[in-house]
């Protein structure tokens, strides 16, 4: 429906909000200045803090401002010398730790391009992303160089390789003669390095989509795109960066630095990917905050313990992560978890997937915070989403387009959905105001016809499913390729992860078709058993093939008690984990095309 249509009947707040805000975009602008140039140049730059390395000892190391500006400025002096130019592409293949975002530093001030790979990749991954972008250079760490080491033939224009951290052993594999250990290399570079005067619009990022089809691809981010995240980051943390403030007054930034008592932030998204970088990493620097930096493994306790230790007040949980702390740690019944570990958390985005409402429920009343679930994808980042303190947020509901984007429900011809029909998520090129949106990509690496068909006129789709409501909100209906029929009915699987999600005996869930002769599929659900439930019969096979049998019986139950009839999944299969992406989201398709292979192999 038609904004018009649907203004008055939207909170008065975020009407008031979205009308009046404008875009400014400088023509010249720069990553890295605005995240940490500017915070070294103040007085205070030697004890605001800029990241919290966090060990599960609850030991930490504290770097400032002033430490990351000064090994940015060497690791740039030490890039230039390995002939890395303005637009040059490196590749970054570390987890979270300072020394990452000194390498996003480092790469962006002088006008390179920076792209993060994960450390999850294996050698096949990697070879095809630094081929692609013809990287010139990449920064990696014990971890992830054996696998980038081994691809290093096929990749002929890597001229360089920097390893932070190494052992003896592991600097053996540096073996071109411009690899150089980190901390040699920084050691042998000046501390001052000029800042490159990048346009808004140059690239500066490029980042791999986990294609569902193909190989993935490049999207290219420009320095504008920072810019274009923030009103969504501001909103989906009920206001990062500014003071508390009643509704009807305008924010106030705070003054100080940040220290004791002021906002810290931690997410457990890999730094390396858009969920990370854009909407943890380099918004936080952009307020001069300090952000919690921890390599583990994630684990619910961890996560608790370490937002006790370290005093987050604002995070990003995806709600994978959600799930397993709410299976995990339910609170007791004398105290919330909240009480239990003394969490300060004052905000909660989650994105990724669809939250539900029984994790909204969770974060509520455990957490003691209001979830507010955000989209977007690389490509335009941060558009969709709910700020709490500013209008209420509906559990399951994506929200609404943040500030300074014009998002919409519609059809293949490009036109708006009505009210409570499915169409795609889409963002128009332009703002409400008529004014270019900041936040597009420049488009897709090497490939202008992949760029062109996302667009319908001055739509850009997503590719994801939803309905607006009366009142403005997007509800999610899944991946357009999730979706699909059973017995003549149209089935999104998320509505039934979430209800199956909900029984106590239900870790984690998907849902995918099942191809059947008579009804075409039939609703199939991938469940993981709550850890409690399998304790009991753990090692006995026939206690399990009961408990499976009798499981399938009560979850069947479950969802026809709640749903529709024909949501219920006929069959269910158990496993020991779902296939997911380094993104934290379940990998259907996997789920899908094994299915597909089943019914193959059945009916040959």
């Amino acid at each position: 429906m038609p904004a018009s249509q649907t203004r008055d009947k939207r909170p008065p707040a975020y009407v008031a909000l979205h009308s009046s805000f404008r875009w400014q975009v400088p023509t010249h602008f720069n990553m890295a200045e605005v995240c940490s140039r500017r915070w070294a140049a103040l007085p205070d730059a030697t004890k605001r803090v800029a990241v919290r390395a966090y060990s599960t000892s609850a030991s930490s190391t504290f770097y400032t401002y002033a430490q990351l500006q000064e090994q940015a400025n060497r690791l740039s002096n030490a890039l230039a010398a390995k002939g890395v130019q303005r637009g040059d592409r490196v590749g970054i293949v570390l987890p979270q730790r300072f020394e990452t975002a000194v390498a996003y530093m480092a790469v962006l001030q002088m006008g390179a391009v920076a792209m993060p790979l994960s450390m999850l990749f294996g050698p096949e991954a990697l070879e095809f992303r630094l081929q692609d972008s013809e990287a010139v250079a990449a920064i990696c760490d014990a971890g992830s160089l054996p696998a980038l080491a081994s691809v290093r033939q096929a990749c002929p224009q890597l001229r360089a390789v920097l390893g932070v951290g190494l052992a003896e052993a592991d600097a053996a594999l540096l073996t071109g003669p411009q690899d150089a250990p980190w901390e040699a290399a920084l050691q042998a570079h000046p501390a001052a390095f000029g800042l490159v005067n990048t346009l808004a619009d140059e690239p500066a990022v490029l980042i791999y989509t986990s294609g569902t089809t193909g190989n993935p691809k490049g999207a290219l981010i420009p320095h504008r795109a920072l810019i274009g995240n923030l009103s969504g980051f501001v909103a989906s943390q009920n206001w990062f960066g500014f003071e508390p403030f009643p509704a009807d007054q305008a924010p106030t930034p705070v003054r100080g630095r940040a220290g004791v008592g002021a906002s810290f932030f931690w997410s457990p998204a890999d730094w390396a990917w858009t969920g990370g970088l854009m909407d943890a990493l380099l918004p936080t620097l952009y307020f001069g905050r300090p952000i919690v930096a921890y390599s583990g493994r994630f684990s619910p306790q961890t996560a608790l313990e370490l937002m006790r230790d370290c005093g987050v007040t604002h995070t990003f949980l995806f709600p994978t992560a959600l799930k397993a702390m709410m299976k995990a740690n339910p609170g007791t019944q004398g105290k919330t978890v909240r009480q239990q570990f003394k969490l300060k958390l004052q905000a909660i985005m989650s994105a990724g997937e669809a939250v539900g409402d029984a994790v909204f429920g969770y974060c509520e009343t455990q957490l003691g915070v209001k979830p507010n679930e955000m989209f977007g994808q690389t490509e335009m980042n941060y558009i969709v989403g709910n700020c709490n303190r500013l209008y209420p947020s509906k559990p399951g509901s994506m929200g609404m387009g943040y500030p300074g984007h014009r998002v919409a429900v519609i059809d293949d011809a490009g036109n708006e959905c009505p009210v409570g029909v499915p169409g795609d998520v889409a963002l128009n090129r332009y703002d409400v105001h008529g004014q270019p949106d900041p936040i597009f990509f420049l488009g897709y690496w090497k490939n202008p016809n992949a760029t062109a068909a996302k667009f319908t006129g001055d739509w850009c789709r997503t590719g994801d499913l939803a309905v607006r409501d009366a009142e403005g909100y997007l509800w999610y209906q899944g991946r357009s390729d999730d979706v699909f029929k059973a017995a003549g009915y149209r089935i999104g699987p998320g509505e039934i992860e979430n209800c199956l999600v909900k029984h106590p005996a239900v870790a984690n869930a998907a849902v995918v078709p099942k191809p059947d002769a008579e009804r075409g599929a039939l609703v199939k659900a991938y469940v993981v058993i709550a850890p409690d439930f399998i304790a009991a019969c753990a090692g006995d096979a026939g206690a399990r093939a009961q408990l499976h049998a009798q499981l399938t019986r009560d979850l069947q139950a479950h969802v026809k008690g709640q749903l529709a009839p024909y949501e219920y999944p006929k069959e269910i299969e158990f496993v020991d984990a779902l296939p997911m992406t380094t993104t934290g989201k379940v990998q259907r398709r996997v789920l899908r095309l094994q299915e597909e292979a089943r019914y193959a192999v059945a009916n040959a």
